[in-house]
């Protein structure tokens, strides 16, 4: 059995912008993934709502990535793959980042990812890092993000960047999904189905 970790924020905890809740378990898209994968794999959700890459909060407390990402390597290992999914939150006005610095955060978990020692026999696991498509139409959230539209239009680019630098596999989710949800930032039901079976195929290229 290979073991996956998905590391990432409030979408992969499963936030449910209709209802401004969680989603059912089975309509999560991790859940999606191991529903997808079978029995020769044991997929492992990892969310937290408002988690960043590398970045503290001082408005939200603990949300930090790179301080959450060890211990859950610790925990769950022996780890054959790690999915990153984060650099939304990076995105709030709070942070005033570039896409080029969050790009950086995220490659910064991926560095840690594969000097972790988590995977079979100490070896570093494989990494997939999921690219953040662009934000769509602002509700709830819209002080909390303002003027980041523009910036997470850049985010592609700047991923693909570190990608070539860390040679490490993205998966630009925004060939198949945009935040055209109810506030921007998430998925609703019938988006996270779709990720769930998109992230699915990657992963069976990748391992």
């Amino acid at each position: 059995m290979k073991t996956i970790l998905c590391f990432g924020d409030s979408n992969t905890w499963g936030y449910d912008p209709v209802g401004n809740s969680r989603h059912e378990y089975e309509n999560r898209w991790p859940t999606v993934l191991q529903e997808q994968l079978g029995k020769e794999y044991l997929v492992v959700p990892e969310g937290l709502n408002g988690r960043t890459s590398v970045w503290e909060d001082s408005v939200e407390g603990d949300k930090n990535g790179s301080r959450h990402l060890v211990p859950c390597l610790e925990s769950h290992k022996p780890l054959d793959a790690v999915i990153l999914f984060l650099g939304v939150n990076d995105l709030k006005r709070r942070f005033s980042l570039s896409a080029w610095d969050i790009a950086a955060g995220v490659g910064k978990l991926v560095d840690m990812v594969r000097a972790s020692g988590a995977g079979p026999g100490g070896s570093a696991p494989a990494v997939l890092v999921l690219v953040p498509p662009p934000l769509g139409v602002l509700s709830n959230f819209a002080d909390m993000f303002a003027g980041a539209i523009d910036t997470s239009k850049k985010l592609a680019v700047c991923f693909d960047a570190m990608s070539a630098e860390k040679q490490v596999p993205c998966l630009h989710i925004d060939k198949w999904l945009t935040f055209t949800g109810a506030d921007g930032i998430h998925f609703e039901k019938d988006q996270h189905k779709k990720l769930g079976s998109i992230v699915a195929d990657k992963v069976k290229s990748v391992l």
